[in-house]
């Protein structure tokens, strides 16, 4: 169902059973998967790629223009996988000429006020919680959650399953599992409650604490901490996953 009193542009490519609200407003550059909703207000830009059952809320903006001194109107993309729930106020700019697009995965819930930036690349079931700030060029992997009015610095990259404090200031890469918090964000120790809820076992999490114990706790610099986990930890998924991503980080890992 779409109101009559909502603007959806004749170019926009609009699925089966969505339904689009008084003074929500859809550009012409726009695809919307079946059974999507869109609130009273809402407004999809050009470039938007919206999935099967996503809902925006009022006062949300997919797909704005980046806050970029460096765009220069290029044609870019904001992708919205399947079931995710954008809420109130939330923006969410498309990508530039450096990635070309900006990604939201699958089954999110990105609350109120939050800003996600240009070219991030968000995973799977992640949770962004009210008035978090992502800049640009961030990663964020499957299962993470942002606690409210967290910051991250562009370029970072957060591992899956991490869960990040309220108000936390993140310069750094926050590696798979952990938890992090305080001002300037610090490494907490494991989000053990988090993957106990998603089915991880005991001798899993042991595992992944063994490896921390080194990376965090050992008092050594990072490349010595990475010799001493390839050295002393038997080979698993969580140590290659690890590992593979304090290797790539560009920004240093938090500790």
């Amino acid at each position: 169902m779409i109101s009559n009193l909502a603007y959806v542009h004749p170019d926009a490519k609009i699925g089966n059973n969505v339904t689009i609200e008084a003074f929500a407003y859809v550009a012409g550059n726009v695809v919307i998967g079946d059974d999507s909703y869109l609130a009273p207000h809402a407004v999809v830009l050009d470039g938007a790629r919206l999935g099967k059952g996503c809902k925006v809320h009022s006062g949300a903006v997919v797909s704005g223009i980046p806050q970029d001194l460096k765009f220069k109107g290029e044609e870019t993309l904001a992708i919205i996988g399947d079931n995710t729930t954008i809420r109130e106020s939330v923006t969410i700019n498309r990508g530039t000429a450096a990635k070309g697009k900006t990604v939201i995965g699958n089954n999110c819930l990105i609350m109120a006020y939050a800003h996600v930036a240009h070219d991030c690349i968000v995973g799977n079931n992640v949770i962004i919680v009210n008035s978090v700030s992502v800049a640009g060029e961030v990663e964020i992997g499957d299962f993470a959650i942002l606690g409210g009015h967290s910051a991250v610095h562009q370029f970072v990259k957060i591992g899956r399953h991490a869960m990040i404090a309220g108000g936390a200031l993140l310069g750094k890469d926050v590696p798979p599992y952990v938890t992090a918090g305080h001002l300037v964000a610090e490494y907490k120790g494991l989000n053990s409650i988090g993957l106990k809820r998603r089915g991880f076992t005991s001798s899993d999490i042991t595992s992944i604490q063994d490896i921390y114990r080194i990376l965090m706790c050992e008092g050594i610099n990072v490349s010595q901490a990475v010799e001493q986990v390839e050295k002393e930890i038997e080979e698993s998924k969580f140590k290659t996953e690890i590992l593979a991503f304090v290797k790539s980080s560009k920004r240093g890992i938090l500790r």
